[in-house]
């Protein structure tokens, strides 16, 4: 049977790995939007659609970049933490 603390402790890992992982994402999609909204408001260029091009190449480019580290960080964390959780080790 897991113990309380286990589960808890196990939780707020697989949190924080989610958190990093999606970090640079996120933060791709933040300064994408952000550079986009001020080149819009230094040249009085409302359209809406015109962050979504760029913030999708944006995070695209990113997703591919930081594939490889999402990868190990997710396999590492399974291979550490859960595997010997489901087997009792």
């Amino acid at each position: 049977m897991m113990d309380e603390l286990v589960f808890f402790d196990t939780m707020r890992q697989g949190l924080w790995i989610a958190f990093v992982i999606s970090l640079p994402i996120l933060v791709a999609a933040l300064v994408t939007g952000v550079s986009i909204g001020l080149v819009q408001a230094l040249t009085s260029v409302q359209e809406m659609t015109l962050t979504f091009v760029p913030k999708l190449a944006a995070i695209a480019v990113v997703f591919w970049m930081s594939m490889h580290f999402m990868t190990n960080t997710l396999v590492s964390f399974f291979h550490d933490q859960i595997i010997p959780l489901i087997i009792g080790g």
